[in-house]
């Protein structure tokens, strides 16, 4: 499931800080109050992760990762490998 951040439309909040985190649902409906002060919020657009690019991929990799691999011979042209 994924995180999404809201915040308090306006104003503060004790009870939520006015900003927080909640693990729902992709097919959740919208949230449009806070759960625990019942005040309006909107959905925060936040970072994300995304995986890091270690090393490129060998041709051996990439055939075993079940790729297939081409070798460029000339202009518009290639050639299996």
């Amino acid at each position: 499931m994924p995180l999404y951040e809201y915040e308090l439309c306006e104003g503060d909040c004790a009870v939520c800080g006015g900003r927080f985190t909640l693990m729902r649902p992709v097919n959740a409906p919208e949230l449009t109050k806070c759960p625990a002060c019942k005040r309006p919020v909107r959905k925060v657009i936040s970072t994300f992760n995304t995986p890091q690019k270690l090393k490129p991929l060998s041709i051996t990799d990439a055939k075993k990762a079940g790729f297939t691999v081409f070798k460029r011979i000339g202009k518009g042209e290639y050639e299996r490998q």
